[in-house]
């Protein structure tokens, strides 16, 4: 994963290991359990570490001053100065350096219809979604069965988009292509009883945190928090960043210390809805030379070549194409293992001649891969896509195997139970019942 490779969790993992101290041994210097440590080191959002804990922790790990000041750096904070001066940036390569600096957090970039522009590695592991041609937040987010599986109490998700959907039509009630986004998803019985019993407004999910099952975690339960931003430069867009945060396995209050799901009592009212049509008489009135729009694959944090060819070159001279899987992914979908990268190169025809590519994990792959499908050539596919998965080293690919077959036994084995005591629940006739 992203979170193995950067940011404040990477830095302390290679400290750790440059330091030969185990996660237990640092969890218990930071006083806390081994398993926050953990998820820590794996991308999460830990509290603020306070001074005491960064001293125990340097002294730990033997620190050099550089570490410890980029430590107390990264937790106690410093003041920040704004740069001086003003100028007008290169927007493409500014936004794509904005999105991938937000590593190892899940980042992406879309416009006032939620069609998504751009995002970075993070989000593509963790919502692989994005990377389809058209990939729209809002039909995602209440049309789709993963979504449903994704979101915990999804019905509060699907109130918060349809406020955020309302307050749009309240601000922009002549834009054509917001109508028919709103038909669209309306068609779906679910979203349409949503929108027709909810009549509240909101503006943004900015501060939003809720819990999600992610796939590519192991579907495990996580705690994010949703931060909008409006780049300035691009004021009709939202620049999007999900923060992973560790929390306190309270029901009452969230990862931040606030009422669980408040958000979903939250709305706007007609001030609100005024102040924004005024700020989007503003924008329309700015000097056009200084607002300029691209098209979404060059936006976007991923690499355009003309031909599949072009794009499977990219895997390497080993490279393993997967036309089985490729069609069972979804339309104009071209996929290519790497097995030198131990990764897989995906690429998406945005338009003819254009080519969009992502590098993914197999393991990302093998999750979007429908499991009535699996047979014949996909099967043979797949195969290889779970030995590139695995560990390299056949020993450890082993262990890793017999751990999985152990896990998958163990749920199969709670299934059969749950099936049973349903089963026997049905069979039990009303007279039966009235007798007992």
């Amino acid at each position: 994963m992203a979170g193995h490779y950067m940011g404040f969790g990477a830095l302390l993992r290679r400290w750790r290991k440059a330091a030969g101290v185990t996660q237990y041994r640092t969890a218990r210097a930071l006083g806390m359990s081994e398993r926050t440590y953990r998820k820590i080191e794996r991308g999460a959002t830990p509290p603020r570490l306070s001074r005491t804990q960064c001293e125990a922790l340097s002294e730990l790990l033997r620190l050099d001053r550089d570490e410890r000041h980029a430590l107390l750096l990264y937790n106690v904070g410093s003041m920040l100065v704004p740069p001086s001066g003003s100028g007008q940036p290169e927007l493409q390569q500014a936004l794509r350096l904005l999105i991938d600096r937000q590593m190892p957090s899940p980042a992406y970039l879309c416009d006032q219809h939620w069609n998504i522009l751009a995002f970075n590695t993070a989000m593509a592991e963790w919502w692989p979604w994005v990377m389809e041609p058209g990939a729209n937040l809002i039909r995602w987010a209440l049309t789709t069965p993963e979504a449903r599986a994704q979101y915990q109490d999804w019905d509060k998700h699907a109130s918060a988009y349809v406020k955020i959907l309302k307050f749009a039509q309240a601000t922009r009630p002549n834009d054509a292509e917001l109508r028919r986004l709103i038909e669209d998803v309306k068609k779906d019985p679910d979203v349409r009883h949503v929108w027709e019993t909810e009549h509240d407004m909101g503006e943004t999910r900015d501060g939003h945190v809720f819990r999600m099952n992610v796939p590519t975690l192991d579907w495990e339960t996580i705690e994010v928090v949703s931060h909008v931003l409006y780049p300035a430069s691009m004021p009709d867009c939202r620049f999007v960043v999900i923060t992973w945060v560790e929390g306190h396995g309270d029901e009452e209050r969230d990862a931040l210390g606030g009422v669980r799901d408040a958000w979903a009592t939250m709305t706007a009212n007609e001030e609100d809805v005024a102040t924004a049509q005024r700020h989007a008489q503003n924008r329309a009135a700015e000097d056009a030379a200084t607002r300029w729009r691209r098209e979404a694959a060059t936006l976007a944090s991923r690499m355009v070549v003309a031909t599949a060819e072009e794009a499977a070159a990219l895997a390497g001279e080993n490279g393993v194409p997967l036309p089985a899987i490729s069609r069972n992914v979804g339309p104009d979908v071209h996929l290519t293992l790497s097995p030198d990268k131990r990764t897989v190169v995906w690429a998406t025809e945005e338009t003819t001649g254009c080519w969009s590519v992502t590098h993914v994990s197999p393991s990302t792959v093998i999750a979007r891969v429908p499991r009535h499908t699996i047979e014949g050539a996909c099967l043979l596919e797949m195969r290889q896509l779970v030995r590139a998965a695995l560990p390299a080293d056949p020993s450890a690919a082993t262990v890793r195997i017999g751990q999985l077959l152990a896990e998958r036994d163990t749920e199969q084995r709670v299934l059969r139970d749950v099936l049973q005591q349903v089963q026997k629940g049905n069979a039990e006739s009303p007279k039966s019942r009235m007798a007992g």
